[in-house]
């Protein structure tokens, strides 16, 4: 194991370890054939649907941005499928109104009273097509939902079904009748996943796949219960307090470049938020999992580090100018702060 064991036998004992690496493994073996399930109809997108399987590990929320057409809603779709919850996908529209997404009370003439309506946001899965295409306004409806996974209708709160994730999409390069996502809104998701064009091999595969007759089914494999259950071992996996250290500082260097003798002052305008280290220490948590660990290690931060800060760093009009991205920003950071 690439690990400090003298720091861990301080602080947990190595029967806790094991027992933990034995969870996990038995977990991982589970979640690894979701996978393999998944592969059935998804052709390509690894890295994207590893990441997916971790935000649902760590219990987070995804924002994926692509062009059209790279199976966004169909990985949704299969996930939901696989896991066997309920999902729904919202299409995000000028002309969308918060109570389409959350619902609303509405009178009944013959009880003289008034219901309440639930809308599209009480599913497990939530796909939020083209998120950026609503208002403002109607993106914050889904702010509640997001971080205290309940919804309040009109003085009413009602809680959300368990598991929930809000998987949001939007295409990087339309930007005419499209609205920025607000900071808080884009805070609280846990992964920007960035997803590429499919290599040759694999368009040689979708086009095979899509122009064929044999269409492959799926079976569930996970059921929500099972869900809950790794959700709550996860927290459960043993973070060194070297690693912990490890992941302040690189949230601490995206706000205090300085201290840290890089020279991105002139290029970030806001460092990363609390919520950074919160969801970095959750998602390598959650890859230290996928990996049959019950503990983290550096590598496991490293693997979810750039889809966990990429948005959550504000560069410079500067930066911007001089072709620098959140993710630029990022390597430099981990080149600088040495590995425990």
């Amino acid at each position: 194991m690439a690990f400090r064991e003298n720091s861990m036998k301080y602080s947990v004992s190595s029967k806790e370890i094991q027992d933990l690496n034995e969870q996990a493994q038995k977990y991982a073996k589970k979640l690894n054939q979701v996978f393999d399930e998944s592969h059935k109809i998804i052709i390509g997108q690894e890295d994207a649907l590893r990441k997916i399987l971790i935000s649902i590990i760590s219990d987070g929320h995804v924002l994926l941005e692509s062009v059209p057409g790279l199976a966004k809603t169909l990985m949704v779709k299969t996930m939901s499928q696989i896991f066997n919850v309920e999902h729904v996908r919202i299409q995000f529209t000028p002309d969308l109104l918060p109570a389409d997404i959350i619902g609303t009370k509405i009178y009944k003439n013959v009880s003289g009273s008034f219901v309440t309506q639930k809308g599209p946001i009480f599913h497990n899965f939530v796909l939020a097509d083209e998120i950026n295409r609503a208002p403002p306004k109607v993106q914050s409806a889904l702010l509640e939902a997001m971080q205290e996974k309940t919804v309040s209708i009109h003085g009413d709160t009602y809680e959300l079904k368990k598991p929930f994730l809000v998987l949001a999409t939007q295409n990087p390069i339309e930007n005419e009748g499209t609205y920025k996502l607000p900071e808080a809104q884009v805070d609280r998701f846990a992964f920007k996943i960035l997803i590429d064009y499919p290599s040759k091999q694999e368009e040689l595969e979708i086009i095979e796949k899509n122009s064929s007759d044999n269409i492959e089914s799926i079976k569930s494999l996970v059921i929500p219960e099972e869900i809950i259950e790794i959700q709550k071992f996860n927290e459960r996996i043993y973070a060194d307090k070297t690693v912990t250290e490890y992941i302040a500082d690189i949230v601490h260097a995206t706000r205090n470049p300085k201290e840290y003798d890089l020279d991105l002052e002139n290029m970030i305008e806001f460092g990363a938020s609390p919520r950074a280290s919160i969801w970095l220490m959750r998602t390598a948590k959650a890859n230290a999992l996928l990996n049959g660990r019950g503990f983290i290690i550096p590598e496991d931060v490293k693997a979810v580090v750039h889809d966990v800060l990429r948005h959550r760093i504000i560069l410079t009009f500067e930066a911007e100018a001089n072709g620098i991205n959140p993710d630029k920003i990022i390597d430099f950071v981990l080149e600088k702060i040495s590995s425990p």
